[in-house]
C-alpha cells in the first residue's frame, strides 16, 4: 500500500506546506508499510521535483500542463495517477486550493474526506484530530475504513529535510481540455503589504497590551535591534493600528518562525492557533495568569514598557 501526497505552488513556488505533506506522508507510509509517492501539477514541475526530493520520499510525479492551479486540471490528474498508485491514503494542503479540488477527488475517487488535520493516530485504524469551535476545542474524528483523502493544516508538522534517492518520472494525465471550464488570467494581491509574516525567521508580535498607537514604536526598535519582523494579534490589527498583513491568528496568517516574541498578547485560542508551530516562543506580559504562558517556552512577567525597551538596549549594544 502507498501514500500519495499532492504538493502545492504559487507563483513559481512550492509552499511550505508541500514540506509538512512529506512528514506527515512519511509516517503514513511507514504504518502502512508502503511507498510515499509525491505528486506535482503544473508550473515548473522539474525544479519543484528537485526541490521535493526530501528523505522518505520513494517516488514523485510530475504532470506538465498549465502554469498555475487550476481545479478541473488537478482533479483530472490526481484521480489518474490516484488509480495509477492505488494509494490508501491522498493528502493534500487544507488550502483554498486544496478546499476547492480535494472534495471533488474524494467523491471521484469514492474515498473518505477528512479535512483541516493537525493531528493523526494510527494505533487503531486512523484517527484524525481536527480543533473546534474556533480552537477551543479538540475532536477526533474516527475514519471509517481503510483508505481516505486528508487536507492537513500548515504549520503542525516539521517540514521534511535532508535529500532522499526517489524515482522522478513524468505522469502523461490524459487531461480532457474541453473539461477545463475555468482559466488563470493573471493575479492581483489584495492588501499586500511590504513584508511576508510567514517568511520571517524572527517575529515581534504586539497585542493590546501595548495600549495605545503611539507605543508601538518600542516593539519596532526592539524589532529593529533583532532584525526581526513586526507582527500582530487582531485588536491592534482592528484598531489601524497595523495591517492586516501583519496579522497572526485564525483570522490572519499562520506562521512558523524560529522565535516568536509575544508582547502583550493574552494567548486567547484564535491566536495560539496561528503561532503555536514557532520553533521558540517568548512571553511578555505583567499577567502572571495569561494563557500565552502555556505554550511559551520562556516567560516575563514583568510590565512590557520596563522590558522591551531594556532588551532594545541590550540588544543594540
Amino acid at each position: 500500500m502507498s501514500v500519495l501526497a499532492v504538493a502545492e505552488h504559487r507563483r513559481g513556488e512550492l509552499r511550505d506546506v508541500s514540506y509538512e505533506l512529506l512528514t506527515v506522508g512519511r509516517q503514513l507510509a511507514d504504518v502502512t508499510d508502503g511507498d510515499l509517492h509525491v505528486a506535482v501539477v503544473s508550473g515548473d514541475v522539474d525544479t519543484y521535483a528537485d526541490q521535493l526530493d526530501r528523505d522518505g520520499v520513494d517516488a514523485i510525479h510530475t504532470v506538465d500542463h498549465g502554469e498555475e492551479f487550476n481545479h478541473d486540471v488537478y482533479v483530472q490528474a490526481v484521480e489518474q495517477l490516484a488509480d495509477s498508485v492505488d494509494p490508501t491514503y491522498v493528502l493534500a494542503p487544507n488550502s483554498v486550493n486544496g478546499l476547492d479540488y480535494v472534495p471533488a477527488l474524494a467523491e471521484r475517487l469514492d474515498y473518505p474526506l477528512v479535512t483541516d488535520a493537525v493531528g493523526l493516530d494510527t494505533e487503531d485504524g486512523l484517527t484524525v484530530t481536527r480543533e473546534l469551535y474556533g480552537g477551543k476545542a479538540e475532536g477526533t474524528i474516527e475514519v471509517d475504513g481503510d483508505r481516505a483523502v486528508i487536507t492537513i493544516r500548515g504549520g503542525e508538522w516539521p517540514a521534511a529535510e535532508g535529500t532522499g534517492e526517489p524515482e522522478v518520472s513524468a505522469f502523461d494525465a490524459a487531461i480532457d481540455e474541453s473539461a477545463i471550464r475555468s482559466t488563470v488570467s493573471g493575479f492581483q494581491e489584495v492588501g499586500a503589504g511590504d513584508v511576508d509574516i510567514t517568511d520571517a525567521d524572527v517575529l515581534v508580535s504586539v497585542g493590546r497590551g501595548i495600549d495605545e498607537e503611539e507605543n508601538l514604536d518600542i516593539i519596532h526598535d526592539l524589532a529593529d535591534a533583532l532584525g526581526a519582523t513586526v507582527s500582530a494579534s487582531r485588536p491592534i490589527v482592528d484598531n489601524d493600528w497595523l495591517p492586516k498583513d501583519r496579522q497572526v491568528g485564525q483570522s490572519g496568517k499562520v506562521v512558523s518562525p524560529d522565535v516568536y516574541i509575544a508582547i502583550g498578547i493574552s494567548g486567547a485560542v484564535q491566536h495560539v492557533s496561528g503561532m503555536k508551530g514557532s520553533e521558540t516562543i517568548i512571553a511578555i506580559n505583567d499577567d502572571p495568569s495569561a494563557p500565552i504562558f502555556d505554550i511559551a517556552d520562556y516567560g516575563i512577567v514583568d510590565d512590557l514598557f520596563d522590558v522591551v525597551p531594556a532588551l532594545t538596549e541590550e540588544f543594540s549594544g
